[in-house]
């Protein structure tokens, strides 16, 4: 995202041994939590490329792999992050970033203080040692003058002994000595990397988590909740833009998931599926794409897709299929229709539905779905564009659990978090009140920021406001930004929230449970699209508003 105001990036702390360092990320996925560098676990591979350390990020327990030119030096740096992020949980963060300074300078100075202690113990035992070797050298040069016969003899074998020894300097005797081949750091140098805490295995542990944490004597590994499984984090490449997966090497990256040896399909390529599939690919997965309109696949197939001509013909050539489409009719279209999923449906086969529709649609899938003796999991997803590309959405899924399973390395290639939520119609009923919260939301930023401008306020003070507060989080700068600037490009179509707006007023509905602020939202977007505003950015409600 591009602003004409100056918009400093976040800048988070990271620790590693005992140097500490900034690192410098244009749109932070953490917010503003410090980092610490931990040990990886055995079965993670590091990624291929750039040099890059694997962190624990403080306040949120994320990980990630973060590259080495992404980080400055800590104390050169340290006022001028101060004065750019006044919040008090940074602070707090940096408070603790500087309590770890102390304490690790503490155990520094008890550790020179006993290497000292050490040292003039040596020194001491060797003077004695010295002494001891003068007096036998006395005694032995007594011995030599009552012994003149053996005098000759005797000097021989001495010299060549001396000889030996002076052939070489004090410092190549030691280095000969020394078991510490070249290079390699000492025993207590390569100690300092601060091992991974129980929180770090706790998070990784559960059924589709990707790697194996052994147990730890000290830290025993404690039952994860089976409901969540957090995967790594990436991070987005803050010049270029393009997805972590790709530039940025942060844990979602080649070489630390190993992908499933199933073949996958996918069929719907719009603002979400694209970044889906893009990332499955970059993962090394197998995939099948097929989209409507077949010139959106042509991208795809050059990094490796296959093309399917139909959805049943990629559902019959696939192992898992998912399916990411606009609204209910879509998806019932998808699976119902001519040449549709169900007519590639036969035992064993797997579908997974990542639109966002009514409890009621997705049932419905799911029964003709297991009819066919197929498997189904709804898995719609949480995000916008941007996150979709980033591989960070988060996941929400429900019905057949072991499908769940079988789907973990895909759900890690594209999100940071999934959830799995039970029976069919659970995922599909908290992603619309998720979805509903953010609308209405949306809804109130664009008429706070009226508000402010009939009033003769600044827009530009409100958001600098806002963002200083509680509510401050990527979401609401990125919606002021294109509020201010006039640019709604699409990252989440504004006719799409109307629709999750209103099938979330229908399931309110439907349980005779109120939702007065949903539908006062939803009336704010039917207006801005009876203003020709349907394929902009949810942030163009703020035109309802000014007409």
């Amino acid at each position: 995202m591009k602003s004409n105001r100056a918009v400093h990036p976040a800048l988070e702390l990271i620790v590693f041994s005992r140097f500490v360092y900034l690192i410098h990320i244009t749109f932070c996925k953490t917010g503003f939590f410090p980092p610490i560098i931990v040990n990886p676990p055995k079965d993670l591979k590091k990624p291929r490329g750039k040099k890059c350390f694997f962190v624990k990020f403080f306040g949120t327990e994320d990980h990630a792999w973060i590259k080495v030119e992404q980080l400055k030096p800590y104390h050169p740096h340290k006022e001028e992050m101060i004065k750019i992020n006044k919040g008090k949980r940074f602070q707090q963060a940096v408070d603790a970033v500087e309590e770890f300074l102390r304490k690790t300078k503490g155990k520094d100075q008890a550790s020179s203080h006993n290497s000292n202690e050490e040292k003039n113990r040596r020194n001491s035992s060797e003077e004695r040692g010295k002494q001891s070797a003068g007096e036998e050298k006395r005694k032995a040069s007594l011995s030599e003058g009552k012994l003149k016969k053996g005098t000759g003899e005797g000097k021989k074998r001495v010299s060549s002994v001396s000889s030996e020894r002076g052939s070489k300097s004090p410092l190549k005797r030691a280095q000969d000595q020394s078991p510490r081949k070249r290079g390699r750091p000492p025993k207590d140098e390569k100690d300092l990397t601060i091992p991974e805490s129980s929180t770090v295995k706790r998070v990784m542990t559960g059924t589709v988590a990707g790697f194996k944490w052994p147990p730890s004597v000290s830290e025993p590994v404690k039952d994860s909740d089976p409901h969540f499984h957090h995967f790594l984090l990436s991070q987005t490449e803050k010049e270029t833009g393009s997805t972590s997966i790709q530039a940025a090497d942060s844990t979602a990256v080649n070489g630390s998931i190993t992908p499933t040896d199933k073949k996958i399909g996918f069929l719907g390529l719009g603002l979400m599926g694209s970044g889906i599939v893009s990332n499955l690919l970059k993962m090394g997965h197998t995939v099948t794409v097929w989209n409507r309109t077949a010139e959106k696949c042509d991208l795809f197939i050059q990094e490796g897709a296959r093309l399917g001509r139909t959805p049943a013909e990629v559902v019959s050539t696939c192992d898992i299929t998912f399916a990411c489409v606009s609204d209910p009719k879509a998806a019932k279209d998808l699976v119902l229709g001519p040449s549709g999923v169900l007519q590639g449906i036969r035992p064993g086969k797997c579908y997974v539905d990542m639109s966002t529709v009514d409890a009621d649609t997705v049932t419905e899938l799911a029964q003709v779905i297991v009819s066919r003796g197929g498997r189904f999991l709804e898995a719609p997803v949480s995000g916008n564009q941007q996150l979709s590309n980033d591989g960070m959405l988060v996941i929400l899924a429900a019905g057949d659990r072991g499908l769940y399973e079988d789907c973990s390395s895909c759900f890690q290639a594209m999100g940071k978090t999934s959830f799995f939520l039970g029976e069919v119609g659970n995922a599909a009923k908290m992603m619309l009140i998720v979805n509903m919260v953010q609308g209405s939301f949306m809804a109130t930023i664009a008429e706070g920021l009226t508000l402010a401008q009939v009033t003769g306020q600044s827009q530009q003070t409100l958001l600098d406001i806002l963002n200083q507060g509680q509510l401050a989080s990527i979401f609401l700068d990125q919606k002021c930004q294109n509020i201010l600037q006039g640019n709604f490009k699409p990252d989440f179509y504004l006719k799409y929230i109307q629709k999750d707006l209103r099938l979330a007023i229908a399931l309110g509905d439907s349980v005779n449970h109120p939702t007065p602020m949903a539908a006062a939202a939803n009336e704010v977007y039917k207006r801005a699209k009876a203003l020709d505003q349907s394929d902009n950015d949810m942030s163009a409600v703020y035109r309802a508003y000014i007409h």
